[in-house]
């Protein structure tokens, strides 16, 4: 789809209100770049077909707007057991799919139709281009006739369909029905048709769109991010980690495994799906496999050139030529490809943060903030200097437990309560010679 350029440069102002312009155009570019079937698929819960159609038909709108497809997959669950219900038919599930009789799948294909043209219909509504493709994408076999009876399992995927409304700059709008090679329909659990959808087309974006808006934390607040390479493992030891939550993350990295490094599932309410996407901060819990963190306590393993591009390239400014002689690091963390790194010496007999850098394609991905994790595992003490005006700062300020203003940079600090030792690292921050060059400098998005 082209859109002309007042129209981007609108929606890049609206948006605007979220991120910065600078974010906003970077991901426009990002997304553009890939393949219309590659882009994003977003699986779309029965309850919020139920409770927030508007502001889910408006987000995908959005997206037709700024010439992105989505490729879209619902459930129809609280749906289905209401009209089941009012048959008389009682729910039964085992293994958390529903069992279902001949005279259950008459409903459950009715219920799915009307399901997917309310949400066509809504689409239409506001002039965006959409396809109702209520069967004919998967193909199925029984996945347990005497125990589960009409409900498939997938054993392959018809992408005609979905490229002939991707080529008509529509969106697929699909539900989770399969087909048997006699012609018989079956009831596929939708996160199941989602996964193995996600299998074939190797999307870009994976996006669940759900009420909770998130994966929630031991306090109920929504996880940010979640980089499974450092963080599964500790994750699926929580005590707070419930039945269903674990099964989700089970999925989410058994899915990831299978897609490329680039890939990413994002959780989020329908009304948070442009945040989520085009800003770095982002709205819900954005899920990647990662990158492992890997420490040294010298230069001995890690590789200066690519070290030098990483920061010079999150910093927008050159190294001075002799930093790895005359830095004496006390601990180095980077990611295993080299997209984001922390770089700590000692000083005042504490550790200091000499450099985080993080690459533009790399923000927005989480990889800083797991970075950062393993750094304050290992270190309960920190205190660093940035530049007024960082984009980094925020950040910053959430972690940090004090900070002071200089003239030109902004000193933080935590784990430190000694005000002798406060005023000596701030003394140290102040005196400190810079290790960047400062001529025409592009950018200052790193720390």
């Amino acid at each position: 789809m082209t859109i002309d350029s007042k129209t981007r440069q609108t929606i890049v102002r609206l948006l605007s209100a979220m991120g910065s312009a600078k974010e906003i155009q970077q991901y426009l570019k990002r997304f553009s770049q890939v393949d219309a079937k590659r882009f994003a698929v977003v699986k779309v819960g029965g309850a919020v077909l139920r409770d927030d159609l508007p502001a889910l038909a408006s987000s995908l709108t959005f997206l037709q707007q700024v010439g992105l497809t989505p490729i879209v997959l619902h459930g129809a669950g609280p749906q289905l057991d209401q009209e089941l219900a009012a048959a008389g038919i009682a729910k039964q599930t085992i293994g958390g799919l529903r069992v279902t009789t001949p005279q259950a799948l008459g409903i459950v294909r009715r219920v799915f139709q009307q399901q997917n043209l309310r949400l066509v219909d809504a689409l239409h509504a506001m002039d965006t281009r959409a396809v109702s493709v209520a069967a004919g994408v998967f193909t199925s076999e029984y996945l347990d006739r005497d125990a589960l009876g009409m409900v498939g399992k997938v054993t392959g995927i018809e992408l005609a369909p979905i490229e002939a409304a991707l080529r008509a700059n529509a969106i697929p709008v699909i539900a989770s029905l399969g087909e048997t090679a006699e012609g018989q329909l079956l009831n596929i659990n939708a996160d199941v048709a989602a996964n193995e959808l996600v299998r074939v087309l190797q999307p870009y974006k994976i996006v669940f769109l759900t009420g909770t808006g998130g994966l929630l934390d031991a306090q109920g607040q929504v996880i940010d991010s979640i980089n499974l390479s450092t963080e599964y493992a500790h994750l699926m030891a929580q005590p707070w980690i419930d039945g269903g939550m674990r099964l989700k993350l089970e999925q989410i990295a058994d899915l990831l495994a299978d897609l490329p490094l680039t890939s990413s599932i994002s959780i989020t309410r329908p009304a948070e799906l442009a945040k989520e996407l085009f800003t770095h901060k982002g709205s819900g819990t954005l899920v990647r496999r990662g990158e492992k963190v890997l420490t040294f306590d010298s230069w001995d393993g890690v590789d200066p050139r690519r070290m030098r591009d990483l920061i010079e390239s999150s910093f927008g400014r050159k190294l001075v030529p002799d930093y790895f002689e005359r830095t004496r690091p006390h601990r180095i963390y980077v990611s295993e490809n080299y997209r984001a790194a922390m770089i700590l010496t000692q000083e005042e007999g504490v550790a200091y943060l000499d450099k985080f850098a993080v690459l533009d394609e790399a923000q927005g991905e989480g990889l800083g903030r797991a970075v950062w994790l393993v750094m304050r595992e290992e270190h309960p003490r920190l205190f660093w200097r940035s530049r007024h005006g960082n984009n980094i700062n925020p950040f910053y300020d959430a972690e940090c437990d004090g900070s002071l203003k200089q003239p030109r940079w902004k000193v933080y600090w935590y784990g430190i309560d000694d005000f002798g030792l406060i005023e000596r690292c701030v003394a140290h921050c102040a005196r400190r010679v810079p290790t960047l060059v400062d001529a025409s400098p592009l950018k200052d998005n790193a720390a």
